[in-house]
């Protein structure tokens, strides 16, 4: 376990090191280095990150757009980068670039239809968090029309992908016919779903509907110790 934990580090030291390769670094590799270059505000690790970014590794512009999102004065560059990224099919890339034109600097203005076009190829590229997201927006008329059936598509494809967020959301869809025909025992089955990934929503709504005393009190507890541990694992 301990070497598992050790492994990020020596790949990100390999590529400061200038070991040579036969091959261009790993997606692995290029991300342990972005972590040392995030984590420690490390000079050289995103020295090294910016030459391979420049070499066109999408991985690398990806890291590198992500890094640069934190900061304002470098929105242009992230911008950028995680396109370059995503016109190169990453689909991480796509979803970072959706979420820079959702939520713009102060001052600035959303362009939710950007938004949407890269939270879509990110979606249809596997990303849950870009189906959420959609479903999200189409739910709430999140600068796009609301649409209640677009919503319960999106939400569906996230909780395929295994997003307990999207499955809450979803029972909540189907116990009242919003946007899917109403179907009570698929909404419970979607809420035991979620539950079982250990979303506290899940796991409070699930408490209140089950008839077991017992049960309900393993739930409730269970909800309140993993908000308690800050769990966002949406």
């Amino acid at each position: 376990m301990r070497m598992r934990r050790a492994l990020p580090a020596l790949l990100a030291a390999c590529l400061l090191a200038g070991c040579r390769h036969e091959a261009p670094p790993s997606s692995a590799q290029i991300e342990a280095l972005a972590m040392t270059a995030a984590q420690r505000s490390d000079a050289a690790a995103e020295q090294q990150l910016q030459r391979l970014a420049a070499q066109g590794l999408p991985v690398a512009q990806r890291e590198l757009g992500i890094l640069y999102r934190a900061r304002p004065a470098a929105r242009a560059d992230a911008e950028r980068l995680l396109r370059q990224a995503a016109k190169a099919g990453d689909a991480q890339a796509a979803y970072h670039l959706g979420e820079l034109y959702r939520t713009p600097v102060p001052g600035g203005v959303a362009d939710a239809a950007a938004a949407w076009s890269w939270y879509q190829q990110a979606a249809e590229g596997g990303q849950a968090k870009a189906a959420l997201r959609l479903g999200l927006m189409a739910k709430n008329g999140d600068g796009v029309p609301r649409d209640a059936a677009v919503a319960a598509r999106w939400l569906q494809l996230a909780s395929d992908l295994g997003n307990a967020h999207a499955m809450f959301l979803l029972s909540y869809a189907y116990r009242e016919g919003d946007g899917v025909p109403r179907d009570a025992a698929r909404g419970m089955a979607l809420l035991e779903e979620a539950a079982e990934h250990e979303y506290p929503p899940a796991l409070q709504e699930l408490a209140l509907t089950v008839g077991d005393a017992t049960r309900a009190g393993h739930l409730m507890k269970e909800a309140t110790e993993h908000r308690r541990n800050n769990w966002n694992r949406f």
